[in-house]
């Protein structure tokens, strides 16, 4: 069970990089004035998708429970808590400061995003070093 869960994780957080790569792409494509990178970063995505659905072993592993689990995680992590932080922040910063335009509020969410994410990876490895000790402590006793 513990490998499943090892797999889970790995999945999630690759996941992640994959989704925070396309949001980054995205700001640096408004910034630059092209869609390079955010074409280039959704290949990327789409490669990593194909390869998910068309490879079995991988198929037969992403349908594991403790898997969506992960990436239910997250997704919590790098965007639903995000979006709805980066909107209560713009909003403070629009009334108290300045007006901000579409490319800052892209910016503070891949911010806040990739700080969700962290915090993901983070947690996923202070359980990880739970168990591994708890698991030392518990065959040693």
């Amino acid at each position: 069970m513990p490998k499943v869960r090892h797999y889970a994780d790995l999945v999630a957080v690759l996941a992640g990089v994959m989704w925070l790569a396309v949001f980054w792409s995205v700001s640096f494509s408004a910034r630059i004035g092209s869609i390079e990178p955010t074409l280039a970063a959704l290949l990327g995505l789409g490669s990593m998708i194909l390869v998910s659905f068309v490879h079995r072993p991988f198929r037969v592993l992403l349908r594991r429970y403790h898997v969506r689990k992960r990436r239910t995680e997250m997704w919590m992590h790098i965007l639903a808590l995000p979006l709805t932080l980066a909107f209560l922040i713009a909003i403070v910063i629009e009334t108290l400061f300045t007006p901000l335009g579409g490319i800052q509020k892209m910016l503070l969410f891949n911010v806040l995003a990739t700080a969700g994410w962290g915090v993901f990876v983070l947690t996923l490895l202070t359980k990880w070093l739970i168990h591994h000790f708890n698991g030392r402590r518990q065959g040693s006793a």
